[in-house]
């Protein structure tokens, strides 16, 4: 696979096209720092702010498509069935003496 050139033959080259140029009698004028290369004078006005505001239509079957979509599909629910479980009997000092199985 062919590389492109580094850093340093790119800044090598754009030097020596400097140079050239200055060479052949041109020159650099120099721009104060932040000025922009367009007059925002001459632009065009954006379509956007020139055309009156339209009133939107509301489409609320179309949204609420969307919003069910978004969310996971419903499973039903199956009923609980109550199992027993199984609990500690404790002693006065909380050592547990034996295991029951209760119901709650």
């Amino acid at each position: 696979m062919k590389r492109g050139p580094t850093k340093a033959e790119l800044r090598d080259e754009i030097a020596r096209q400097v140079r050239d140029y200055l060479g052949e009698g041109g020159e650099i004028d120099e721009v104060e720092r932040g000025a922009s290369g367009l007059d925002k004078t001459e632009l065009p006005p954006r379509p956007e702010f020139t055309q009156p505001r339209q009133s939107r239509t509301p489409v609320p079957e179309v949204v609420a498509a969307i919003e069910a979509r978004k969310r996971p599909p419903q499973r039903p629910k199956r009923p609980s069935r109550k199992q027993p479980r199984k609990k500690a009997i404790y002693d006065d000092f909380g050592e547990p003496i034996r295991w029951i199985w209760a119901e709650d």
